[in-house]
């Protein structure tokens, strides 16, 4: 056995939560900036400007909770249409799916709430604070009154825009029109201070401190995003069989022969300083990627300075970058959209043919059926007429049945808008005129118009009965 003394050693910690550190980005200019702009521009218009259109004399978009109804232009959403919202959800999650099959993560480089916030509040910043370097230098600097000038505006137009941004929100919930000056008077609800502020401070936190760590670690696209990947999904990539070896180029005649033997990539590390994230291109494909395409913009505003093709980092497939053949028509990308389609499809006929009344029927649960003193048999009924037009409605209550059952109610109903209405309705069978040859049998109750006797909706029903 050995006589060497062991020595204890203290076993290593990580966190499993890297301490953040600031990414200064840079600013650049091209092609994919100025789509992002457009985009920006037209995210905003939407989110900021929608909430103050006006739809027949009341706001387009409003989701009124209190009265449980969602207002979209000219179409009143009820709790009952809750399965065109779940529509809704799916056909959103694959086109979200076929979107990244093709074309990667561009959602969360054009579009994404989280990035377009991000990139305001960024360009915030590059106007008070200066460009990059300049930025660096006055973080380093000790306070002085120039720094808490520049630090001091820049927060107060972050926490506008954040405050802004909370009260658009709230403004989709409470008519917009009557909530900013009821605002500034003390005069609105309550929940409308509270859903204010607390909009205001996460978007300030997450657009102007976390940024970057919302896309990392909050986001679970970020993390299940790679398995709606193969070799034929457009994503922004490095060639490296292109750019390496890499290396720094010298105007030196000695050095020539070596310059021939260098990829064109430079190392001038321009695709890291404008990554919103913070990484390097060049590692290869990486979850924190969000498409944004900055870095196919730093590097060809390089390429372009060098006399070299552009394309160094640029959209492109994992086949391409190894010259092989992409497929555009794959089994995955077509399913999604196939799924997609169906579903939209549906959603539309849906939507199309829906009309602004509901009808629902309940039986009444104490009793199969009833013996009256008349020997004949009754069954009880509880039926739910509501009016979801935005005018009040008069409708016509019948019903359809074999012969010698009868309907027990007023005919005629009269619905004020939006009016959920309960008529008790008792249908009679007499023994001797009905012929039954079941126990139960089908019925149907039928809402019409009485003015024009178009059919509005029908509801099926059972009507049951002794043996005979």
């Amino acid at each position: 056995m050995s006589n060497i003394p062991v020595k204890n050693v203290e076993p290593k910690t990580q966190s499993m939560y890297e301490k953040r550190k600031k990414i200064y980005v840079r600013e650049i200019q091209g092609v994919f900036q100025k789509l992002r702009t457009w985009t920006l521009w037209a995210l905003m218009l939407a989110y900021f400007g929608t909430a103050w259109l006006t739809w027949e004399g009341r706001q387009a978009v409003l989701f009124d909770l209190p009265a449980r109804q969602f207002h979209v232009l000219g179409i009143t959403f009820w709790p009952q249409d809750f399965m065109l919202l779940s529509w809704l959800l799916i056909i959103s999650a694959f086109g979200l799916f076929t979107i990244t099959n093709l074309a990667g993560r561009i959602w969360c480089g054009y579009t994404c709430p989280q990035s377009a916030w991000s990139f305001i509040f960024m360009w915030i910043e590059e106007k008070t604070e200066g460009s990059r370097n300049a930025r660096i230098k006055l973080d380093n600097e000790p306070m002085s009154g120039t720094k808490l000038r520049k630090k001091a505006l820049k927060h107060i137009l972050w926490l506008f825009v954040a405050f802004w941004t909370g009260v658009t929100f709230v403004g989709y919930f409470t008519p917009i029109r009557e909530l900013i000056p009821d605002f500034f008077q003390m005069a609105a609800n309550h929940w409308a201070y509270i859903w204010i502020g607390i909009f205001t401070v996460l978007t300030y936190l997450n657009a102007g401190w976390m940024r970057e760590q919302v896309c990392i670690y909050m986001c679970p696209y970020a993390r299940f995003q790679s398995v709606m990947y193969d070799r034929d999904t457009l994503a922004v990539s490095y060639d490296y069989n292109r750019g390496e070896p890499r290396g720094k180029r010298s105007k030196k005649a000695a050095d020539a022969e070596q310059q021939n033997t260098l990829g064109d990539c430079v190392d001038c590390s321009l695709c890291v300083q404008v990554c919103p994230t913070g990484i390097d291109i060049r590692d290869g494909m990486q979850y924190q990627c969000i498409g944004c395409a900055l870095c196919v913009d730093a590097c060809d505003s390089i390429m372009e300075k060098l006399n070299k093709p552009k394309g160094l980092v640029r959209y492109t497939t994992e086949n391409e970058l190894e010259g092989q053949k992409t497929h555009f028509f794959r089994p995955r990308l077509v399913g999604y959209a196939v799924v997609m389609l169906v579903m939209l499809t549906a959603f539309s006929y849906a939507l199309m043919t829906r009309t602004g009344f509901r009808l629902d029927i309940e039986r009444d649960r104490g009793a199969l059926y009833q013996w009256t003193v008349n020997d004949t048999v009754t069954n009880s009924y509880t039926v739910k007429l509501m009016n979801m037009s935005q005018s009040d409605r008069e409708y016509l209550l019948t019903l359809s049945a074999p012969e010698g059952i009868t309907m027990d109610a007023d005919e005629h109903q009269f619905l004020k808008v939006n009016e959920l209405k309960e008529v008790l309705v008792t249908l009679e069978m007499d023994p001797e005129v009905a012929n039954l040859k079941a126990t139960k049998v089908d019925v149907e109750f039928v809402v019409s118009d009485p003015a024009s006797g178009e059919e509005i909706e029908r509801e099926e029903t059972r009507f049951i009965a002794p043996r005979q």
